[in-house]
């Protein structure tokens, strides 16, 4: 078992190395008849590459996706489709000073003592670069949810940048697209921008929450005990590099209240149920309720810092290391875009499991 692959039906297999001469993914199980090009790929993966601003890695990568099999005549055939996106900008001699020394914070121990091998060169499979992969899929996922789903939205924003906090009474969807943060906050962008210059310029970095909210999503996905909608976003989040929790809806905070506060009401609406609030995030008892799907996560602060790091070498002996190469200050703005692809890979195929379980078939309230 490899465990290069997620997803039940549809299912997605990335390959590729960060320095390697490209990366990609293998999508199977995605419906035939959906419309589908490179550049309804593109468009996502252009808010994810490197480079766009200085508050991400200065590596200069197009992430120009190419569609090899899978599509003909414009739309998908229902056959596996093979997206590539080749590697341009590597400059693996950035990472010679590592090849015998492990970074504190990254997985060089850790593949090491499970492999007993490693690409030192970015981090090879560990490296944040295969994340263009996933953006890539998710960008068919988000085609076939188009077709399927036209209501169905998926929006990520940052909401906290280390200890500095957006004001949710400031919250503008709009502003989102706005800034280099994805923040729906105007004046936290602002802030953020000349802290994050700081801890830039002096060589160091910071962690972030990402929230993801999405809307328009149907009753009834999901199933109980083992095929929860929640367990299965929340492992697509906890598998994008550097994320270190995951919470749904009220999440920790859900463990302070009482049953009295935590407690969605539900009333009879002229459209069917209505919910007096959301603090389940949307999700109860693994299966989604009709109502906005509202999952959180916290990213660390990246490892690749400039500081002096004490370590050890590779036959066990004592030293320091300063972790050179092209890195973000804060991953978690490019966490964004690949949160994004990841819970619509999840809503995807949580869909066709759902159609393929019930048909679509649903209890009626009040009919």
């Amino acid at each position: 078992m490899s465990f290069n692959t997620y997803g039940h039906v549809f299912r997605v297999t990335t390959w590729g190395e960060s320095h390697g001469p490209a990366l990609g993914a293998t999508v199977d199980g995605c419906p035939p008849g959906v419309a589908l090009s490179e550049a309804d790929l593109q468009v996502w993966l252009d808010r994810r590459k490197p480079g766009q601003n200085r508050f991400t890695t200065q590596r200069r990568e197009a992430d120009a996706v190419e569609i090899l099999s899978g599509i003909f005549e414009g739309v998908t055939t229902g056959t596996p489709i093979q997206l590539m996106i080749r590697n341009t900008d590597q400059r693996s001699k950035d990472y010679g000073d590592i090849a015998e020394k492990f970074r504190p914070g990254h997985a060089d121990i850790t593949y090491w003592q499970k492999y007993g091998i490693r690409d030192y060169r970015g981090g090879g499979r560990s490296s944040a670069r295969e994340t263009a992969a996933r953006v890539a899929a998710g960008g068919v996922a988000r085609a076939a949810l188009a077709q399927l789903v036209p209501g169905l939205s998926i929006t990520g924003y940052m909401v906290a940048m280390g200890e500095k906090d957006i004001d949710r009474s400031r919250f503008d969807w709009d502003e989102i697209g706005r800034n280099p943060f994805w923040t729906p906050d105007a004046e936290a962008a602002e802030a953020w921008a000349g802290y994050l210059d700081g801890l830039r310029k002096s060589g160091s970095s910071v962690g972030a929450l990402i929230e993801l909210s999405i809307r328009g999503c149907p009753a009834g996905l999901g199933a109980p005990v083992y095929g929860k909608l929640d367990t299965d976003l929340a492992a697509a989040c906890m598998s994008i590099n550097a994320v270190k929790g995951v919470e749904i809806g009220e999440g920790m905070a859900a463990a302070r209240l009482t049953g009295e506060a935590n407690a969605d009401e539900i009333s009879m609406g002229p459209d069917g149920p209505v919910f007096s609030s959301n603090h389940a995030g949307g999700i109860l008892g693994g299966i989604s309720t009709g109502q906005e799907i509202v999952v959180r996560f916290a990213v660390k602060p990246t490892s690749s810092i400039l500081t002096p790091r004490k370590t050890i070498t590779r036959s066990g002996e004592a030293t320091e290391i300063v972790t050179k190469g092209r890195h973000d200050p804060c991953v978690g703005i490019r966490a964004v875009p690949v949160a994004e692809a990841m819970a619509a890979a999840v809503i995807m195929d949580h869909l066709l499991l759902d159609r393929a379980q019930t048909g679509g078939q649903r209890g009626l309230i009040g009919g």
